[in-house]
């Protein structure tokens, strides 16, 4: 009976940790993806903060002091507080295109084409265990990213949002942060792993993966449900002055005249950008097209692996 015991524990043993071990292969293959996919998150998230603290100086103190049309000449320079707010959006969004290039080359194609993955295969990896471990890493590192950068993005949105120059720019952006920031990249993922697949050559996987997101980009910018640049609601926003008295009253857009402020006895302004009941209704519908365009597109990925397997 010990015999026994002891014939089956080596097996139990490599049962479960062979996951692990794919998890530490796939780590150590594209480890310098990793490093990079850090350092974004890393320099993304410190810029934010940036801005959530010192960046926001200048602008706040033009708001407190002269009211909206202060904070429009204060930011009159595209340099300015303004502009900078935009960049992390863009950087999310760039990153969403890396995640696709990567899915798409190196993380499928390349192992396809050098015969890597083919190996593992005839050893102790199966094909579908091999895609599952190719996918799950990198979704796991993908969405604990893009959630901190959200969340950090809410924070300034919440702290220093009425800074924005009106305009489509701020109402773009407020209904762009959400799951769906964290949806996006998912698919990204999915349809370069899809391609990769598919073509099994590095560099036309990494044409057409772009190619593909490229295509998802520009049909959420221009249709309904997506959030795209011109498909929110109208976000309303509110400037207010106080008097010295400590009375509310409409922002009287002195600008820098001090006569104009003297005359309204104003010594505080104030500017909100009002919630919309809108928001979470869009971004719930979004996030959940995003994933089930995810979802349809593993398993085309897995029923492809399944049939590559069979014939080959």
């Amino acid at each position: 009976m010990s015999t026994a015991t002891l014939r089956e524990t080596p097996a139990a043993s490599t049962v479960t940790t062979a996951p692990r071990g794919l998890v530490r292969t796939v780590l150590r293959l594209h480890r310098g993806a990793l490093w990079i996919w850090l350092a974004f998150v890393a320099g993304t998230a410190g810029f934010l903060l940036w801005l959530l603290g010192p960046g926001a100086d200048t602008a706040q103190h033009a708001l407190d002091t002269y009211g909206y049309s202060g904070l429009i000449r204060a930011n009159g320079s595209a340099d300015e507080y303004s502009s900078l707010f935009y960049y992390p959006d863009t950087l999310i969004t760039l990153a969403s295109f890396a995640v696709a290039l990567f899915a798409g080359g190196p993380l499928i194609a390349r192992e396809l084409e050098s015969g890597t993955a083919q190996l593992a295969w005839t050893q102790s990896v199966s094909p579908a265990r091999w895609l599952t471990a190719k996918l799950a890493v990198p979704a796991a590192f993908i969405v604990l990213g893009t959630c901190l950068l959200t969340a950090v993005y809410r924070l300034l949105w919440s702290a220093h949002g009425n800074l924005l120059i009106a305009g489509i720019g701020p109402r773009s952006l407020y209904f762009s942060l959400g799951p769906a920031t964290v949806a996006a990249p998912l698919l990204g993922l999915a349809l370069g792993v899809l391609v990769g697949l598919a073509v099994r050559r590095t560099l036309p996987a990494l044409a057409l993966s772009g190619f593909a997101y490229f295509l998802v980009y520009a049909f959420r910018g221009n249709h309904w449900p997506f959030q795209g640049r011109y498909q929110q609601p109208e976000l309303y926003s509110r400037s207010r002055a106080f008097t010295s008295a400590g009375a509310e009253i409409r922002d009287p857009g002195c600008y820098d005249d001090k006569a104009c402020l003297a005359k309204h006895d104003v010594v505080r302004f104030t500017r909100e950008y009002l919630p919309s009941s809108d928001y979470w209704p869009r971004q719930l519908l979004e996030t959940g097209v995003l994933l089930a365009l995810t979802a349809v597109a593993v398993a085309l990925a897995f029923a492809l692996l399944r049939r590559r397997a069979a014939s080959g």
